[in-house]
């Protein structure tokens, strides 16, 4: 068992960058993460990792021995989740990440009314619009909007998402309204930056194609382009869960529907495992019958 912590703790260390850092996630001081480590190169003979007061460095030996690490305890909850399967008790360490404007709304109500439902379970979200690393990061689920091409993930559609252009009716009044794709070069854009670097889709004569856009503000943060949009600094290329009510009230209007693209899904995305933890497989339930609740997202 000893060894099983140490080996546990040696890859949270990793993966959190710091020994404070594993030590907030486990709820203990850093120094009982210390030694374990100390133990565990003081078992192996072998120096793991290079510390200093603001990060951690591998060695050769620690690099070669975390890829296996990794592997091992991996397989461990795997086989303990193909035991478990039969059980009515979710348990464990379910580590979830999401965008942050959709993640605010739709998943973190659900995501806390779930681990009320089974109180032996520790959720950790992490709301962030990079694309986080599942595999590296130990992440066991992760939902994004988007398709996906991704052949070492597993995917499952939680619900579809349409996006649309909007501004708001004071923008449109003083500068027009664009009737194709085209004129988006005549207007100022709302980016979301490098997330978007491909530009906007749009369906034209039938085919899909990214429109590069261009314009003055850019931002990596979806709410503050959506609130820019109020405001009346331009055009932005939103979801419409997240603009429907300022549509549907007047404070947006959309442009261009004729040309817009089919719908974008939410995907529920887990690392290929060949054993899906229950803990995981339960939570896509969870969110699947939530999002299917006839009106949730009008």
């Amino acid at each position: 068992m000893d060894a099983l912590k140490q080996l546990q703790t040696f890859i949270a260390v990793v993966n959190l960058g710091s020994l404070s850092a594993a030590a907030r996630d486990e709820g203990v001081v850093p120094a009982v993460i210390g030694r374990r480590l100390d133990a565990l190169e003081e078992r192996l003979g072998a120096r793991l990792l290079v510390r200093t007061t603001r990060r951690v460095t591998l060695t050769q030996e620690g690099s070669a021995f975390f890829e296996d690490g990794q592997r091992i305890v991996a397989e461990l909850e795997e086989a303990e989740a193909a035991v478990a399967s039969g059980s009515a008790r979710v348990r464990g360490h379910l580590r979830v990440t999401a965008p942050a404007g959709f993640g605010r709304r739709h998943v973190a109500p659900h995501i806390a009314t779930f681990q009320r439902e089974h109180p032996d379970l520790k959720v950790t979200l992490d709301l962030s619009d990079r694309l986080v690393d599942l595999a590296g990061e130990r992440v066991d689920c992760a939902i994004r909007i988007s398709e996906l091409a991704d052949s070492n993930h597993v995917a499952v559609r939680l619900a579809e998402n349409r996006r649309v252009v909007v501004a708001s009716p004071s923008y449109l009044a003083e500068r027009g309204i664009p009737k194709t794709p085209a004129d988006l070069e005549r207007f100022d854009c709302l980016s979301l930056g490098a997330s978007q670097s491909r530009g906007w889709t749009f369906r034209v004569d039938g085919k899909l194609s990214n429109w590069r856009v261009q314009g003055v503000l850019e931002c990596n943060d979806g709410a503050v382009l959506h609130e820019w949009a109020l405001k009346g600094y331009g055009l932005a290329w939103r979801s419409l869960w997240e603009v429907r009510s300022d549509v549907g009230e007047g404070r947006l209007v959309t442009v261009l529907d004729a040309y817009s693209a089919p719908d974008y899904p939410v995907y529920a995305v887990m690392p290929q495992r060949k054993h899906l933890p229950q803990r995981v497989r339960r939570f896509i339930d969870h969110l699947k019958t939530v999002y299917a609740v006839p009106g949730y997202w009008d």
